[in-house]
């Protein structure tokens, strides 16, 4: 399965659609996309993972590097999720409590600046 990212801008956010599975096989690729806009001055961005079929450990891993980078920066990576499986993980993780997790885009990015 292929990965698909696609990174478009919202206000003063950097979002990152997500469409595919995302295991130790791709999620370098998401990786790379993370760092890059870090380095490039994003430091408040939203991952869409709606389109998101699988998700593993080597994923999380990426996830949670991603938002050490940006709140190293005083910035904040927030997820949009409403699949139950790809929630179930963030749940049995603990990482509920580690990232803020929205219903839509425009939640995240209305939260998020307020």
């Amino acid at each position: 399965m292929e990965l698909g990212i696609d990174v478009r801008r919202l206000d003063s956010f950097a979002v990152v659609d997500v469409k595919g599975e995302v295991d130790v096989y791709t999620a370098p690729k998401l990786r790379e996309q993370l760092i890059e806009l870090v380095s490039e001055g994003s430091y408040d961005i939203v991952v869409n993972l709606e389109g998101v079929d699988f998700l593993d450990s080597t994923g999380l891993g990426v996830l949670v590097g991603a938002l050490k980078r940006v709140k190293a920066h005083d910035g904040g990576l927030a997820l949009v999720c409403t699949q139950d499986k790809i929630l179930k993980i963030f749940k049995i993780t603990g990482l509920t409590k580690v990232f803020p997790i929205y219903n839509t885009v425009e939640e995240a990015t209305s939260s998020s600046a307020e």
